[in-house]
C-alpha cells in the first residue's frame, strides 16, 4: 500500500472528488477514516484530518472553533494537550515511579506475577494510581470547561483499565464516539512528542494500492498541485 500525508484544504477537494465519482464508501469512525471501494474492487483509505467531521459540512465546519484533546500514556509518563484549530492551548506532562529498576518491568505487570508484598512495590503501586488519577482530573478539567470535539489516545490495552477506572471518573467512557485511537506509533508519551503527534492528526492520510496510483493522480492532481509528501515519521 501507498501511503500519503495530505494537508486539510487537499483532503476536502479529494472528498468532493469522490464523493461523486460513484465508488462505495464506509466511514469507520474508530479510525476516522472512510475506505472506498472502486468498481474493480480496488480499495482507497482515506484517513481524515482530526479537525475535520464526517460527513463533511463546509458551512458548519468552515466557522466551527475546533477544540480537541491528545492523550499519550506509558508506564510512568504521560503527556495531556487540549488544543484549539490545531494550536496547543495547555498542557501537562506526569511522571511517576511505576517501573522496577533491574527488572524493567512496570508495577502493573509486576501485580500480574508476584503481587504487591514488598514496600518497594507497595510505593510504585500508589504511585501508579496517582498517576493515573492525576491525569483524569487534567482531562476532566478540558472537558469541564470546553467543548470537546475529539479525543484521541495512544495507551497500551495493558494500561487502559487502569485510565478508564479508579478514583476520579473520566466524564467520557472508552465507548464515547469522540475516542480516536492515535495511529501512528508513539515511541515516548513527551510534550515534543504530543506536538508531533498534533501535527500528524491534523494531516489527513492516503493509502491505496499501486495498482490504482494512476487514478488517484487523476483526481487528486498529487504531481502538480501539491507539495505534499509521502508519510515519513522522524522522532
Amino acid at each position: 500500500m501507498k501511503h500519503r500525508l495530505i494537508k486539510e484544504s487537499h483532503c476536502i477537494a479529494l472528498l468532493k472528488q469522490v464523493g461523486v465519482s460513484g465508488w462505495r464508501e464506509e466511514y469507520q469512525p474508530e479510525k476516522h477514516q472512510i475506505e472506498y471501494t472502486l468498481p474493480g474492487g480496488e480499495r482507497l483509505f482515506v484517513r481524515l484530518p482530526i479537525q475535520v467531521a464526517f460527513p463533511y459540512r463546509p458551512i458548519h465546519q468552515d466557522n466551527m472553533l475546533y477544540q480537541h484533546i491528545i492523550i499519550l500514556i506509558e508506564s510512568g509518563l504521560a503527556a495531556v494537550g487540549y488544543f484549539e484549530n490545531g494550536e496547543n492551548i495547555d498542557h501537562k506532562v506526569f511522571r511517576a515511579y511505576m517501573v522496577r529498576k533491574k527488572q524493567g518491568k512496570s508495577q502493573i505487570k509486576y501485580l500480574k506475577t508476584k503481587g504487591k508484598s514488598r514496600a518497594g512495590s507497595r510505593v510504585r503501586l500508589a504511585e501508579t494510581m496517582e498517576f493515573f488519577t492525576s491525569i483524569r482530573e487534567r482531562v476532566n478539567s478540558y472537558i469541564d470547561t470546553n467543548r470537546i470535539d475529539r479525543i484521541a489516545i495512544s495507551c497500551s490495552l495493558t494500561l487502559w483499565p487502569y485510565f478508564f477506572g479508579g478514583k476520579g471518573d473520566l466524564l467520557f467512557s472508552k465507548n464515547d464516539p469522540r475516542v480516536y485511537k492515535v495511529p501512528m506509533h508513539v515511541p515516548d508519551c513527551t510534550y515534543d512528542n504530543l506536538l508531533k503527534v498534533n501535527d500528524f492528526l491534523m494531516q489527513g492520510e492516503l493509502k491505496y494500492s499501486p495498482e490504482i496510483n494512476k487514478q488517484i493522480e487523476s483526481i487528486y492532481h498529487i504531481e502538480s498541485d501539491t507539495d505534499d509528501t509521502d508519510k515519513s515519521e522522524e522522532w
